[in-house]
């Protein structure tokens, strides 16, 4: 009769285990791209990962890596699920890691999306771009992390390339660094200009009008399109359902989503996306890529002509997509 009582006690302890274990929320690590120090980019996630965990029964931790490339390989090595990118990073998460665009961040105000800067401190010497122009060996740039959109890649197509100065060899000095570092170093006078974005621009105008009242702005892009939400392909569909309605949902109508949303560069919400929103920046990336082949003199002829005829076929093939959207 002992025996019979402890199998029974054993047989329901192990029940209750197994329903514990069934109940426990599935752990998602959201990437967050390092376009600040880690403790402002928590600052101003976490009370949206918050009502992501509420809202969605999963167990959603943030991963604020110190460069791009950590959040790329986080995903690729199955280290981070979601991540929030800037278009040029999501490329490499889409190419490299299983990654794939399924929301978008938008504006409060409406925008579109947003745009790089080139910035100087307002009492530098340089009042327009051709004074950075006249003589760049004398003159010190805060560049971008080299897989951000609006910090390196479209000054690097738009500026620097289509005023015949490559910038690894150009300037006195080039230092990369986030878009904070580079906008303090502007305001601060230790760098003399540097790339940025017009969303790290709304953002100290809003919170230190002092300090944007240092900079002055040299040059701006075209439109860029809004930063997207990729998540690992191999995601449970269930899963993605959560996240796709979460995200989709949030901030529409609820005064405190709202304001969560306000707090993260002004955005307004999400809106439904995919790899399509990518064509355009993938275009900037594979004409650079031509023009540094074009000016490379260790290349032959025939290699020169080789690899130029397989990046004209992926621009084909990538301005045929962008007909058919």
């Amino acid at each position: 009769m002992k025996f019979l009582r402890s199998l029974i006690t054993l047989a329901v302890g192990a029940a209750s285990f197994a329903c514990v274990a069934t109940a426990q929320a599935e752990d998602i690590d959201l990437g967050i791209i390092s376009t600040d120090s880690s403790s402002v980019l928590k600052q101003r996630w976490e009370p949206l990962i918050e009502d992501m965990n509420k809202q969605t029964g999963l167990n959603i931790k943030a991963f604020f890596a110190t460069d791009y490339a950590g959040i790329i390989e986080g995903m690729r090595f199955n280290k981070v699920q979601v991540a929030y990118l800037g278009n040029a990073s999501a490329i490499e998460a889409v190419d490299r890691s299983q990654g794939e665009v399924f929301a978008k961040v938008l504006y409060a105000n409406g925008d579109a999306g947003y745009k790089s800067v080139l910035i100087t401190n307002v009492n530098s010497r340089f009042k327009t771009l051709d004074d950075v122009f006249k003589n760049t060996k004398d003159v010190t740039l805060g560049f971008g992390d080299p897989n951000s959109t609006s910090g390196t890649l479209i000054p690097g197509y738009y500026l620097f390339a289509r005023h015949n100065t490559p910038v690894n060899t150009s300037f006195k000095n080039v230092m990369p660094s986030s878009h904070e570092a580079n906008l303090l170093a502007v305001v601060n006078n230790k760098v003399d200009i540097a790339t940025n974005n017009t969303e790290m621009l709304d953002s100290l105008q809003k919170q230190h009008p002092d300090k944007f009242a240092q900079v002055r702005v040299l040059w701006t892009s075209p439109l860029i399109p809004s930063d997207p939400l990729v998540w690992r392909k191999d995601l449970p569909q269930a899963t993605k359902d959560k996240l796709r309605k979460f995200f989709l949902n949030y901030a529409k109508t609820d005064a405190h989503e709202k304001a969560v949303m306000a707090a993260i560069f002004g955005y307004g919400g999400f809106g439904a996306s995919s790899d399509a929103q990518l064509l355009p920046i993938r275009q900037v990336a594979l004409f650079q890529q031509k023009q540094k082949i074009e000016s490379d003199t260790h290349l032959s002829a025939d290699d020169r002509k080789t690899q130029l005829a397989a990046l004209d076929a992926k621009l084909g093939a990538l301005n045929t997509e962008q007909s058919k959207q």
